[in-house]
């Protein structure tokens, strides 16, 4: 399929529109509670913070591994994933979906970078004191952990398959 379709299919997905928005929105949950709280410490997500590792390490590691998993990584990865089986007409197995998933997930972490980089620029200052962008020394983790974040669709697949099968047992117990 040629590039122009394969792009229309892939907007018109609902899996990819569903990782997008569901991505953007936990993405924007620590967001919304720093504003909403005029602090930069999250209630319980606080409480794992470590020290700044130099500019490259934030001290909000641990939120920024959970918040990354899905948004812009995770949601890329999908975004690839989907892309590239209209591209190539084919469902994608093996290697070819990971390699799919880890070409979306980049692009998508640069466009948003991009974006970061450019919001930091302009230097908006959030009701907490600091920048509400982030600080662009950190963004080489941000594609770093884009790249682990193509295993979050199979990851949270696995997690529902095992949520069922313990429903279904229970529900069993119960009859």
């Amino acid at each position: 399929m040629k590039l122009g379709p394969a792009l229309a299919h892939t907007l018109r997905n609902g899996r990819f529109w569903t990782w997008e928005i569901c991505g953007a929105i936990i993405y924007g949950i620590p967001a919304a509670i720093r504003f909403a709280t005029g602090s930069v410490y999250l209630p319980i997500l606080s409480l794992l913070e470590i020290r700044w590792i130099d500019h490259y390490v934030p001290g909000n590691l641990v939120e920024k591994i959970l918040v990354s998993a899905f948004f812009p990584g995770g949601a890329g990865g999908v975004a690839g994933e989907v892309f590239f089986s209209f591209y190539l007409e084919t469902t994608l197995n093996g290697k070819r979906k990971y390699y799919a998933r880890f070409a979306g997930a980049m692009i998508q972490t640069a466009v948003w970078s991009t974006f970061q980089l450019w919001g930091n620029l302009q230097n908006i200052t959030g009701p907490y004191g600091g920048n509400i962008f982030e600080y662009p020394m950190v963004f080489p983790l941000n594609f770093l952990l884009a790249a682990f974040s193509i295993f979050t669709p199979d990851v949270l697949r696995l997690i529902r398959a095992a949520l069922s099968r313990r429903s279904s047992r229970t529900a069993k117990k119960t009859k």
